[in-house]
């Protein structure tokens, strides 16, 4: 099924040091990836509030952004870039930590409700529309809902960071499929990945 080429591509996460490693992150982690697979370095943008790229992979022109307004406020920094580009939501792919994903785990998804994220309800509030795809990358749950947010802002083990790798590197070899606008193709090869 044809949709909407990707024009944006946002990771969600937390600026500074102090968070580089935190599960909460795993969005960043991703977002990383892509920039090196692109070979185009993210740049401070002060006037888009985060780090950005315009980067030309595989025929395309793409935008990469790294909200650093923290992760509860991700939307002020995501509209501005769709603004000033005119990009519509249905061309944005927003990656992010997913609690109810083991990690070894991503699946992309398209549109639907914020699940609790704060990342996720301030893009939709600001853009007026739930209708982004998402990259949900499994970072597993601690098991008790009042452990969340310890859980996700602690760092993740090296087990655990090697998995949520492991599935972030197949989400990235599943992903030109989707910029394409081939999104079922790009969900039936990273669905089917499984972490050993």
């Amino acid at each position: 099924m044809e949709t909407e080429p990707l024009k944006l591509i946002v990771g969600l996460g937390n600026p500074g040091p102090k968070y580089a490693g935190t599960r909460h992150n795993a969005g960043l982690w991703f977002l990383e990836m892509l920039a090196r697979e692109t070979g185009q370095p993210l740049r401070e943008e002060r006037k888009f509030q985060g780090y950005h790229c315009k980067a030309h992979w595989l025929g395309t022109d793409l935008h990469l952004l790294f909200p650093t307004t923290f992760m509860n406020r991700s939307g002020q920094s995501v509209k501005a870039v769709a603004d000033f580009f005119k990009i519509a939501p249905e061309s944005i792919l927003v990656a992010h930590d997913e609690l109810d994903l083991p990690p070894g785990t991503a699946r992309f998804k398209q549109g639907g409700g914020h699940g609790g994220h704060n990342g996720l309800r301030d893009m939709v509030r600001h853009l007026g529309s739930s209708d982004f795809r998402r990259l949900r990358v499994g970072i597993g749950h601690p098991g008790d809902s009042k452990q969340v947010v310890n859980y996700v802002l602690s760092t993740a083990g090296k087990q655990e960071t090697t998995a949520i790798e492991a599935a972030l590197d197949e989400a990235i070899r599943a992903l030109p499929d989707g910029i394409k606008g081939d999104w079922s193709a790009a969900m039936n090869r990273l669905h089917a990945f499984k972490y050993e």
